[in-house]
């Protein structure tokens, strides 16, 4: 078993019409062993800024405040948001910092740009390379089902309440076909005025 596919888990983003959408699942596990339900892989970093962070679970956590911690000193020194192009810069040079001994998550980055609210979604792997596509990007151990939902579901221009049924639905059928994701699932609905975040019930078998 890749050290990748440890603790399980899945995220997918996707953009809509000035909005985009940011979920993952919500299970901690060790292998086939599941530990709880209520481990989130989303994180606000700001209101129009959220990043979701697939892979191991220790990892997630350290990368997760060295993250934290460099928007932080950003923004202190820029006085100003950071926009979401400018943060997976910051977290692509932060992961291939560490090339020869890598942090074993794969970010996924999702956010409107404070000024022109235009949607942003990009992946990397665990080494940093961004990959940015206009549409949707997926990660975790469901990666492919995700990819496969995603195809079929996606629209472009999509509104809030689109988008939302779009991503929940893709989730759920993806790692319904997955033995180490799910167990429940969190969606984020980002907006230039406001965040709507719901939980959803899922199968728990």
């Amino acid at each position: 078993m890749s050290i990748m596919s440890y603790n399980g888990g899945a995220v997918v983003a996707m953009t809509g019409d000035k909005c985009v959408a940011i979920a993952s699942d919500l299970r901690f596990g060790r292998e086939l062993q599941t530990i709880s339900c209520d481990f989130p892989k989303v994180f606000e970093m700001n209101p129009h800024l959220w990043v979701g962070l697939p892979g191991l679970a220790t990892d997630l956590q350290t990368v997760k405040q060295k993250l934290e911690f460099r928007k932080n000193m950003y923004e202190l020194k820029e006085g100003r948001q950071m926009k979401p192009k400018t943060f997976a810069n910051m977290v692509s040079n932060m992961l291939y910092e560490r090339r020869f001994g890598p942090f074993f998550v794969e970010p996924i980055v999702a956010g409107l740009d404070p000024v022109t609210f235009e949607p942003y979604v990009c992946g990397m792997d665990l080494i940093g390379c961004i990959n940015h596509p206009e549409d949707f990007i997926c990660g975790g151990t469901p990666e492919e089902q995700l990819l496969g939902m995603c195809e079929t579901l996606w629209e472009p221009n999509m509104s809030p309440d689109d988008l939302f049924e779009s991503i929940s639905q893709a989730l759920l059928n993806a790692f319904d076909r997955d033995g180490i994701s799910g167990w429940g699932a969190i969606v984020h609905i980002i907006e230039k005025d406001k965040v709507t975040t719901r939980t959803l019930k899922t199968r728990m078998d």
